[in-house]
């Protein structure tokens, strides 16, 4: 059973910093896609940086949402399923419940991890941790 755990949020003002962590157990497939998604109250889930996992190798290929491009940096270490989500220069409207995301390609369209509309069924989530920016 696949459990992902997150860490990190905080309260922080305008253009402060954060670290967010997904610990992620029970992984089984050759390749896991990953993802970062964020909701903010009365808004859609969003997805805001995503990669894929392996035995041996972290992707190259990254997604990230236009609104966090040059600010959030998703990153991975395979060895210790662990994701890893640096957000900088931090904005009000970065406000939200942070959430991780594991699938299997298996699960999506093509195996196309960034797909991303089709992971409310089908991947496993966290509990989110809240991220807080106040102006």
């Amino acid at each position: 059973q696949v459990q992902l755990v997150e860490s990190g949020g905080g309260s922080v003002q305008t253009g402060g910093s954060l670290s967010l962590s997904c610990a992620a157990s029970g992984l089984t497939d050759s390749v896991t896609c990953m993802g970062w998604f964020r909701q903010a109250p009365g808004k859609e889930r969003e997805a805001v940086a995503g990669l894929w996992i392996s035995a041996t190798r972290v992707s190259s290929e990254i997604y990230y949402a236009d609104s966090v491009k040059g600010r959030f940096t998703i990153t991975a270490d395979n060895a210790k399923n662990t994701m890893y989500l640096q957000i900088n220069n931090l904005k009000p409207e970065d406000t939200a419940k942070y959430y991780c995301a594991a699938v299997s390609p298996r699960s999506l369209s093509g195996g196309y991890c960034y797909g991303f509309t089709e992971w409310g069924t089908s991947a496993n989530w966290g509990k989110g941790t809240q991220v807080t920016v106040s102006s």
